[in-house]
């Protein structure tokens, strides 16, 4: 009995016989850049005559029209074959049709193919159970594969042994080098007719004899364009990048400057946003979610936790787990939810007021000492601003009737939480607000200077 080599990566194998064989590798969720990676492959192999396509296939659903590739794979005049792999691998809902709608199929010892319904995970009614079945019934007419077994895969998930052994796939091999090899030989149905296959040779003498690929093989994978919108499609990843992003800026404007935090904060909301767009997103969590990231950044101004920390706690966890309607696989796994969240809050709630404090404090200057302290003010104060008093700088505030320009003096009148209340260096008018909250505290002078 002849061995096959084991076969990875870009090769140009054997005797080149013939025109060359494509394999095109694809993984992850059926979106807009994988669905276009297989109709463009589809159509590159037949205007180069190719001897074979393989399709080395690993997904858990579509969220793309998976259909027109069927499509194409019935109009195919060249030779199209799935392999589900490597171990561990798996095809569902759309990725499931599209691997029965093959001419021929493998899979992987340790991987499973099923259930197909639903074809998509964006949008479950697309197709009902009974219209996915008869697809499927067809479809494995089509390709000499049982019709009976072919239904099994309708509602049910079918293990590597189990599908080879009722005939729902034409073998288990363990690589896509062994796939390319065992098609050797087989003749297959396509809009041509049937056509014989030449893909393996056979090298070596005695014990040393085995077979490998005669022609070249090239492989095709998303560019790094693709790769990139195929990434931020993901829904963990979408999910991830709007909630820290939503931090960042947040944690910036803190920081009373765009930086860094803020340029990277918005790229990753931007990103989060057309990830969004390819997926069932649902508007009233996204504005849960952004509820949240004000809610925080209220208590944070204000110094201190209270109702608008519980109202961002809440908002988050609501917002996260109800972010993506269509079918449950679209959710984030529930690890990381617990990650995203236990960091956010964390983050908001004790990282940004751990830095507020230290931005805007100074632990040689103590609070009852600021009273009467002459500095100047970074930024306008009217009425909140950043000011610098002894070297430090402080979040400040003046009352609306004295508002105060960057560069000019001020004197500390009150201190509340880790915010100053400041007036003009000279003194300034007081408002009727002003002077009606002071009342409370007890008597005042009437004038600056008497301060």
């Amino acid at each position: 009995m002849l061995g096959v080599i084991g076969f990875a990566g870009t090769a140009n194998a054997g005797n080149n016989e013939g025109p060359g064989i494509q394999v095109v590798q694809v993984k992850g969720l059926l979106d807009a850049p994988n669905v276009s990676l297989l109709r463009d492959t589809i159509k590159q192999a037949n205007e180069k005559q190719r001897t074979a396509l393989i399709v080395q296939l690993d997904s858990r659903g579509a969220i793309a029209d998976v259909l027109s590739v069927v499509r194409a794979i019935n109009r195919s005049h060249v030779p199209i074959a799935v392999w589900v792999g490597p171990s561990g691998a798996e095809a569902k809902g759309g990725a499931a049709l599209l691997a029965e709608a093959a001419h021929a199929l493998f899979i992987a010892n340790g991987s499973t193919i099923g259930p197909a319904y639903p074809v998509r995970l964006d949008d479950t009614a697309t197709q009902s159970i009974a219209r996915v079945r008869a697809e499927l019934v067809v479809t494995a007419g089509a390709r000499g594969r049982g019709a009976e077994v072919a239904q099994r895969i309708t509602t049910s998930e079918v293990t590597a042994k189990a599908a080879t052994r009722v005939g729902l796939v034409d073998g288990s091999r363990p690589t896509v080098g062994e796939t390319i090899v065992k098609l050797d030989g087989k003749t297959l149905e396509t809009a041509d007719g049937e056509q014989e296959l030449s893909t393996a040779t056979v090298i070596g003498k005695g014990r040393d004899r085995r077979r490998q690929p005669n022609q070249e093989v090239v492989f095709a994978t998303l560019g790094l364009g693709g790769q990139v919108q195929h990434s931020l499609i993901n829904p963990s990843i979408a999910y991830f990048l709007f909630v820290i992003g939503l931090a960042l800026i947040v944690f910036e404007f803190f920081a009373a400057s765009v930086g860094f935090a803020a340029a990277v904060g918005a790229i990753s909301v931007i990103g989060a946003l057309y990830g969004f767009s390819h997926l069932p997103v649902r508007s009233w969590a996204v504005a849960l979610l952004v509820l949240s990231a004000f809610g925080f950044a209220v208590d944070a101004q204000a110094g201190g936790l209270g109702f608008w920390t519980g109202v961002g706690v809440i908002t988050l966890v609501a917002g996260s787990f109800a972010l993506y309607g269509g079918s449950s696989d679209l959710h984030p796994a529930w690890w990381a939810l617990v990650l995203v969240l236990g960091t956010a809050i964390v983050f908001f709630v004790f990282a940004i007021p751990s830095f507020i404090r230290a931005r805007f404090s100074t632990p040689t200057v103590g609070r009852e000492g600021m009273l009467g302290e002459i500095g100047t003010a970074e930024v306008d104060v009217a009425p909140d601003g950043v000011v610098l008093i002894r070297d430090a700088r402080w979040r400040a505030r003046t009352n609306r009737a004295t508002p105060i320009n960057a560069g000019d003096g001020v004197r500390v009148i009150a201190i509340e939480g880790v915010v100053l209340e400041v007036e003009p260096e000279a003194g300034g008018a007081r408002d009727y607000r002003e002077r009606g909250r002071r009342k409370k505290g007890g008597a005042e002078p009437d004038t600056p200077d008497e301060a």
